[in-house]
Formats: C-alpha cells, structure tokens, sequence
C-alpha cells in the first residue's frame, strides 16, 4: 500500500492509501525520504487557479486525477529504490508528496554522493535556473538584477553571481528571504536601476514592477513567474518603450533553444543535480513537516513556511 496527499477540493488536502500491484518490467519501487513543496506552483492548485486552458499543460510527470480537483500533485521527491534495478540507490524523481511509489527506471535520476537527502528536492528549481540561464545568459560584467528570492529566485542569483565581474543585486521585501539570500554571500537592495538584465521570479504585480524599474537601456526582463488564471498588471507606461525593455518568458517545460540540440529534460535534471553537490549552491531548507501532518499543515507551508522550498519528511 502507498498514501499519497491528494488536493480534494478548494484549500482542501487529505490522504490517501492505494495498492501499487506488481512491479512493471523496467520500473523501480522507491521509498520516498523527503519532497519538497513548490509553493508558486501548488499555491496556484491548491487555490484551483490553473486555467483550464492550461491543464494538459500543467500536469506533472506522474499526477493522478485531474484539475482543478481532486488531483495528487508535486514534483519534488527523494527516496531510494527498495526494488526493482538499481535496489538502495539514492534516487530524485519528479512525483507528487507520496511515501513509496513506482516509476520507470530511466525517470528516477541518481542523486551525486556530495548532495544530501535534504538537499536533493531543489533540483527541479536549479533546473528552472540553469534553464533561464541558458535562455538568457549572463555575461561578464554584466549589471543583474533578481527580483523574488524563493527557490527559483535564488538559484537564479547564486549561478548568475559566479559569472565573473557581474555586478549582481538581490531584491525581495521579505526578511526571511532577505536573510537567505545574505547568508548565501548575495548583495541586498531594496531596488535597483541601470541593469542590463533583470530576473523576475516573485510572482507578484509588484515585484514585476520592481523588475521592470531595476531594467536599464535596452535591457532584458526575464519572466520566470507563473500566475495561473487571471491578469497581472504590468507598469508598460512611463520609460518603458523609451528603454526599449524586452520582457521574455522563459519556462522549464522546454529546453532552451539554445541547449536543444544537445540536452535532453533529463540531462538538464541531472546537471541541477551535480550542481547541488556544491554547498554554497544549496541553502538550508529548515526543519521538514511530517508527512502525516501534511493535510493540517500544506496552507501553512505555502504562505507561511520560512523555507524556500518546505520539506516534507517521510520517516
């Protein structure tokens, strides 16, 4: 038997037991240590507010049901293989909050041995990162801005700041995030102008229009927020046209252009994974929730957790 956290219905989650079966030919049987809650991004389900346009789109690798509810949803999960090939390795799949679960063996990535349990659930927000960054590349000397340091945020920032002579300033109204992205040695503002590109990643009407502030001549804003349903208000007036702004999207249900030809999805999750085996490239996640609690407390992690990815523990 399997539990798994199900979203049930509006601000509404619960779990639930289900029998795997018989192992399929060419999967494995993971037992689920840590997953790590996305909160833009099951905020948005949590709240029922993928469009319905969107919710092929929207699906993750291994969700069951189906939007806007009841739907078992995630993609940040860390375990080991109790059977199958590959038995006791340490493995990150793309899989909803579930405490054992089968995928086929070529989905469950090896985790490098310099990356911890705990660590390992931030690779699918080093890949949104190592994505953007392939989409729109720092160079050196260049004057950057990150505006929203959640966990894709400060990705962002702590690979864009080892470009060499980059002049990199971090931007979030939050004291939490503020003090982590301190803590990972990034320089803190309340805003910034002149850059010659901007990351934006807070999600927010108000963070865009920091983002947009910080952008100097003919410079880039990078979009890595998604709002789900509805319009976000965006300041386009002002100097805007006159700095010539380019406001781009960049999203990680694609490979980049430019690594297309030779990245695949899962080669680009296996690189965010060796990268998190340098620790200055992984923050400190916090105290994990029980998984058992995780009905009572999934509101509580997506807007009021300290962690820029709260982790849930499975043992």
């Amino acid at each position: 038997m399997a539990t798994s956290f199900w979203i049930a219905g509006p601000a509404r989650g619960e779990l639930r037991a289900a029998a795997l079966g018989a192992l399929a030919p060419g999967h494995v049987r993971v037992k689920t240590r840590y997953s790590g809650i996305s909160r833009g991004t099951e905020r948005l389900v949590w709240n029922g507010r993928v469009p319905p346009a969107e919710y092929e789109r929207m699906r993750a690798p291994f969700q069951d049901g189906a939007f806007p509810y009841p739907v078992k949803y995630g993609y940040c999960a860390v375990g080991r293989i109790v059977e199958g090939p590959r038995a006791g390795a340490r493995v990150f799949a793309l899989h909803p909050h579930q405490d054992l679960f089968d995928v086929p063996d070529a989905m469950a990535l090896p985790i490098p041995d310099g990356v911890p349990d705990e660590a390992a659930p931030l690779a699918a927000h080093m890949e949104t990162a190592v994505n953007a960054l392939w989409d729109h590349p720092v160079r050196v000397s260049d004057r950057v801005a990150v505006v929203g340091l959640g966990a894709v945020g400060l990705c962002v920032a702590q690979l864009a700041a080892r470009v060499p002579g980059v002049d990199l300033v971090a931007i979030d109204p939050a004291p939490a995030a503020r003090a982590r992205a301190r803590a990972a040695g990034l320089r803190i503002a309340e805003a910034a102008e002149g850059c010659d590109l901007v990351f934006h990643a807070s999600g927010t009407a108000a963070g865009l229009a920091a983002a947009i502030a910080a952008a100097g001549f003919e410079a880039t804003i990078v979009e890595l927020s998604w709002y789900g349903e509805g319009t976000v208000a965006a300041p386009l007036g002002g100097a805007f046209h006159a700095k010539r702004l380019t406001l781009a999207a960049s999203q990680v249900g694609a490979v980049s252009p430019s690594r297309r030809a030779t990245r695949d999805h899962l080669g680009r999750l296996a690189l965010a994974l060796a990268l998190l085996a340098e620790p200055s490239l992984r923050p400190d996640l916090g105290p994990a929730l029980a998984f058992a609690d995780l009905p009572a407390r999934y509101a509580e992690a997506l807007d009021a957790h300290p962690s820029p990815l709260p982790l849930v523990a499975y043992d």
